[in-house]
C-alpha cells in the first residue's frame, strides 16, 4: 500500500452550517472530525494486522484491546462533535420528529466510506473485484452527502430533532505490535532503578546522571510517550511484554535522535512482570538495580510521617515492586554510606575490563643507562608483591626522547593498600638512584578507586594512554580497568585546566628565568587541556603549542622548538627562549580571562 489516506471532506451543507457557528467552535470541530478520521484510519489498520496468520495468542489479544481503543475513541470524539452540533438545532421543540442518530455519526460513516474507497482502489492491481465496487461505493458516499446536508437543513430550520449525543461506550485502551521490537544499535546501556519508597532511587538516577552523563526518564513518561505517538489512552493496560516494548520504542526513538547518547536510567521500576519482559528484549544492555533499605531509614530519609511511607510502599508492591529484587542484577543494600553508594553506581554504569596491556622492559623505553637500571631495580622490588597490579611510567619518558635535566620520571601504580609501605620503600631506593638526575613522581591508587572512577583528570588520561598502546612495565594477567573515553578526556580537561591555569599565573607573578621550564611545561599543559576541550587531540609541546596558536582570537605564540627552549635551559646564556615563553604565558592568560568574560 502506497501514501496515505485521503482527508474527510465534508458536504458543501454541512460546512456551510458550520460556517455559522462562533470562530471557537469552528475549530474545535475541525480537530474533532480531523482526530475522528485519524483514529478510523488508525482502526482500520488494526483490524487488518489481528488478522495476520503469525500472530500469537498475545498479539491477537493486544489487537483487539487496541481495536476497542480505537473505538472507545471515535465515540468520545463523535460525542464531542455532537456537542458542537447541537447548537445547530432550530427551534422545533419536542414536536419535530426525532432522527434515528447524531450529525457526527453521519460524519463518522462517511469517515469509514472514504476510507473504504481508498483502500479499495488501493487493491485493484490485486483484486479485479475491487474494481467492480468502487462505483457503487463512489455513489453510496455521494448518497449519503446528499442524505447529510438532508439532515443539517432539517435540524437547522427545526424540522427534525438529534438524539442525545451521549453513547455511554466502555472500552478498554491497550496497543500491539505484530513485529518483535529490538534494540537500536544507538542504544548502548540503561539502568533499571527499583525499590520501594525513599530507598534512593531518583538520588542515584540523579548522580549517574551527573558523574557519567545519563539520560534520565522515567518509566511512566516514556509510556506516556508512547501511548501518545499511538494514540493509546492507558497504556498500563497492556500485557507487560506490550509495555517492554513501548518503553523500548521511546528508548530507541531518543536514543536514535542522540546518537551521542552512551547511557540511560530509567526509574520507578515497580512492575516485575514488565521489566523482566524489557530485560528479555534487552539482554545485558539493561542493567535492573534493586535499592534496598530498612523501613525506619526510608521514613526517616523521608522527613514524613510513617504512614505516609507505608501507604506509598503499599501501592508499589501491589505492582510487583517488592519483586523486582528477585530479577535485578544488582541488589544494593543502601543503608549505608554515599560513598559505598556511589562507588557501586559507577562500577554498574562504567565500561570496565581487562585491556590487552603492553609489556615492555624499560630498556626498550629509550632511557639513558642509569635511569633504565634504577627504573628496573624499581620495577623488580614491587612486582613479587602480589598486592601490586600495575606499574608503568607516564609523561614524557614515553613520549618523546629522554632530555638531561629537563625529563620527569612520573610512575603510576596500582596497588592494594596493604603495598603502600613495599611501594614507597621502593620508591625511597629509586629516588636516591637517581638524585641529581631527573625528579620523580609517584601516583599509588588502588583498583577500587579506578573501578569506582574516583579519578583525576591525570590519572584518567594516564589510564587512557595505557589503554591505547602506552608500555607499562608490569601488569597481573586479567587486570580490570575502567574503559575511558575521550569524550570523558574532554570534561576532565575542563576540571584540570581551572588548576593549572592558577598554577601558570602564580609562576608567572614571580617569574625569573629560573622558571622558564616550569613556565614552559605548564603553558603547554594548558594548550593540550584547551585543545582537548576543542575535540583536538595533539601531541609534543611543538604540535600542541603551534595548533593552540591557531584558536580563534589567540594570537600565534613565538615560542622556539623544544630543543632550542631545552638548550637555552641547559647553557644559561642567552634569555630569547624565556622571554618568548613568558609572552606566550601573557597571550595565553589573556586570552583566557578573555574567553571566560565573553561566557
Amino acid at each position: 500500500m502506497t501514501g496515505n489516506p485521503p482527508q474527510l471532506v465534508l458536504p458543501a451543507g454541512l460546512v456551510r452550517a458550520i460556517a455559522a457557528l462562533p470562530a471557537k467552535d469552528q475549530q474545535r470541530l475541525d480537530d474533532t472530525f480531523t482526530r475522528l478520521h485519524a483514529a478510523n484510519g488508525h482502526l482500520w489498520d488494526a483490524e487488518d494486522r489481528v488478522r495476520g496468520q503469525h500472530l500469537t495468542v498475545l498479539q491477537v489479544a493486544d489487537c483487539k484491546r487496541e481495536i476497542d481503543q480505537f473505538n472507545s475513541e471515535r465515540n468520545a470524539l463523535a460525542e464531542r462533535a455532537d456537542e458542537v452540533l447541537g447548537s445547530l438545532a432550530g427551534a422545533g421543540g419536542t414536536d419535530a420528529p426525532l432522527h434515528t442518530e447524531t450529525i457526527a455519526s453521519v460524519v463518522d460513516r462517511l469517515s469509514v466510506l472514504t476510507l473504504r474507497i481508498w483502500h479499495s482502489e488501493q487493491a485493484v492491481a490485486r483484486d479485479e473485484l475491487m474494481r467492480r465496487r468502487i462505483p457503487a461505493l463512489q455513489q453510496q458516499r455521494e448518497e449519503l452527502c446528499v442524505a447529510l446536508d438532508t439532515l443539517v437543513a432539517d435540524a437547522v430550520a427545526g424540522h427534525r430533532r438529534l438524539p442525545a449525543p451521549a453513547r455511554f461506550k466502555i472500552y478498554g485502551r491497550d496497543e500491539p505490535s505484530s513485529a518483535e521490537v529490538v534494540p537500536s544499535r544507538h542504544l548502548k546501556q540503561v539502568i533499571a532503578f527499583g525499590g520501594l519508597s525513599e530507598s534512593g532511587k531518583s538520588t542515584s538516577a540523579d548522580y549517574v546522571r551527573q558523574a557519567c552523563g545519563a539520560h534520565r526518564f522515567k518509566i511512566g513518561y516514556l509510556l506516556r510517550q508512547s501511548a501518545h505517538r499511538h494514540g493509546l489512552a492507558d497504556p498500563y493496560m497492556l500485557s507487560p511484554r506490550r509495555q517492554a516494548e513501548l518503553l523500548l520504542e521511546e528508548l530507541n526513538r531518543f536514543a536514535e535522535a542522540h546518537v551521542e547518547a552512551q547511557l540511560f536510567t530509567i526509574e520507578s521500576v515497580h512492575d516485575d512482570a514488565s521489566i523482566a519482559q524489557l530485560k528479555l528484549l534487552m539482554g545485558d544492555r539493561l542493567q535492573i538495580v534493586y535499592l534496598d533499605a530498612s523501613f525506619e531509614l526510608r521514613v526517616e530519609r523521608s522527613g514524613t510521617l510513617p504512614q505516609a511511607v507505608a501507604a506509598k510502599d503499599e501501592v508499589k508492591i501491589s505492582r510487583g515492586a517488592r519483586e523486582v529484587a528477585s530479577i535485578a542484577d544488582h541488589v544494593i543494600d543502601n543503608s549505608g554510606s554515599v560513598i559505598d553508594l556511589r562507588a557501586r553506581l559507577r562500577r554498574i554504569s562504567s565500561s570496565w575490563g581487562p585491556h590487552q596491556l603492553r609489556a615492555m622492559a624499560t630498556y626498550g623505553l629509550s632511557l639513558p643507562a642509569e635511569v633504565a637500571t634504577a627504573t628496573t631495580d624499581f620495577t623488580d622490588a614491587i612486582r613479587t608483591n602480589t598486592a601490586v597490579w600495575l606499574a608503568a611510567l607516564t609523561g614524557s619518558p614515553t613520549a618523546g626522547p629522554w632530555i638531561a635535566c629537563w625529563s620527569d620520571i612520573d610512575l603510576l601504580v596500582i596497588a592494594d593498600h596493604a603495598a603502600a609501605e613495599q611501594v614507597a620503600s621502593a620508591l625511597g631506593r629509586y629516588q636516591s638512584a637517581l638524585e641529581g638526575t631527573t625528579t620523580i613522581g609517584l601516583t599509588l591508587a588502588t583498583r577500587e578507586e579506578l573501578i569506582a572512577r574516583r579519578l583525576t583528570p591525570r590519572l584518567a588520561f594516564a589510564l587512557y594512554e595505557i589503554q591505547h598502546g602506552q608500555p607499562v612495565l608490569h601488569a597481573t594477567p586479567g587486570l580490570e580497568l575502567p574503559t575511558i573515553s575521550r569524550k570523558e578526556l574532554a570534561v576532565a580537561a575542563t576540571h584540570e585546566l581551572p588548576q593549572v591555569v592558577l598554577t601558570m599565573r602564580r609562576l608567572r607573578a614571580g617569574a625569573d628565568a629560573t622558571r622558564m621550564r616550569q613556565l614552559y611545561k605548564h603553558l603547554v599543559l594548558a594548550c593540550r587541556l584547551i585543545l582537548r576541550e576543542h575535540g583536538m587531540w595533539e601531541s609534543g609541546p611543538d604540535h600542541i603549542l603551534a595548533s593552540a596558536s591557531r584558536l580563534p582570537g589567540l594570537p600565534a605564540f613565538d615560542v622556539p622548538s623544544l630543543t632550542d627552549v631545552v638548550s637555552e635551559w641547559q647553557d644559561g646564556g642567552s634569555d630569547q627562549a624565556y622571554k618568548s615563553v613568558i609572552n606566550a604565558v601573557d597571550q595565553l592568560l589573556t586570552w583566557y580571562a578573555a574567553e571566560l568574560a565573553a561566557a
